[in-house]
């Protein structure tokens, strides 16, 4: 009669610790998670409040003023303008907070609470942890788009009905051409934030600090901006990480424009896999153990 010994060795297996649906869950229980998921739905509402107000007052008044007025009026053409609208207003700050948010807190916030030295004395793989963490931040920062989409579109289109899409820079836009637009503009916006997620992922396994993870990499997305706007710096600007970032209006031209669009997915890639690469090789050789 022979017996088998089984040993902590022949029953581990690295892909079944830290699975992309545990982490999922862990973060959806997350306060700052629920907060931010939350806004991008209550957004919309807030703006569509903000213009039934304002179209409330200037009809007491009996006229529109001023350039707020000026785009309500085209904002409220329709579901599909609202919607435009409310992205085109999220683009320059909001999305790009809320993308540093997921991605610069997910593993600082492990760091500060003494939780990312038991994950991997488990033990889980470096590589699957970050991995894992990566997946899970990208998938919540796309599902705040798609929340902050839906319910623009859905809400608009309640309020103002379903018609074609209204541009200032070209003519009209058939409905379902125009919600196809709409969604290669999100796509696009989806592609250019991950120079913030890749910037806000290298500082969230570089520091122990998520606010200054999440702090940094707005504050240099900021400072990239506003270099962009210093034409003395010539050809320099289109190297900065936000210099296509207003690329996406090409998709409301007719015909639609993508030179900047094709330059500006480029740029976002390189510079997201540089950022990833530097986070991994540093995470890899950091010492979280000790």
């Amino acid at each position: 009669m022979t017996t088998t010994a089984v040993t902590a060795t022949d029953t581990y297996r690295p892909t079944r610790t830290f699975t992309f649906a545990t982490e999922f869950r862990r973060q959806a229980s997350r306060r700052r998670t629920q907060l931010a998921l939350g806004f991008m739905v209550v957004l919309p509402l807030i703006i569509l409040i903000a213009f039934q107000l304002n179209s409330n007052d200037n009809s007491n008044s009996g006229r529109r003023r001023g350039q707020f007025s000026s785009l309500v009026d085209l904002a409220t053409a329709g579901g599909l303008n609202f919607a435009l609208f409310t992205v085109f207003v999220s683009a320059s700050f909001l999305l790009i907070v809320v993308v540093a948010l997921f991605h610069g807190d997910t593993v600082a916030s492990e760091a500060s609470w003494g939780s990312l030295r038991y994950l991997l004395a488990i033990p889980v793989p470096r590589g699957r942890l970050l991995g894992v963490k990566l997946a899970v931040s990208l998938a919540y920062s796309g599902l705040a788009m798609l929340l902050l989409l839906a319910t623009a579109l859905g809400a608009g289109t309640l309020r103002y009905g379903w018609h074609p899409l209204r541009s200032t820079i070209a003519g009209d836009i058939a409905s379902g051409e125009a919600l196809l637009r709409l969604l290669g503009i999100m796509g696009y916006l989806a592609v250019s934030l991950l120079v913030v997620a890749g910037l806000a992922f290298l500082l969230s396994v570089a520091t122990d600090a998520p606010l200054g993870a999440v702090g940094g990499a707005v504050l240099l997305q900021i400072l990239s901006s506003i270099l962009d706007q210093i034409t003395a710096l010539g050809a320099i600007r289109s190297f900065l990480p936000s210099h296509f970032a207003q690329a996406w209006l090409g998709l409301l031209s007719t015909p639609i424009q993508t030179d900047d669009l094709v330059r500006g997915c480029v740029s976002a890639l390189c510079y997201g896999v540089i950022f990833f690469g530097l986070a991994w090789w540093r995470f890899l050789r950091k010492d979280v153990v000790s």
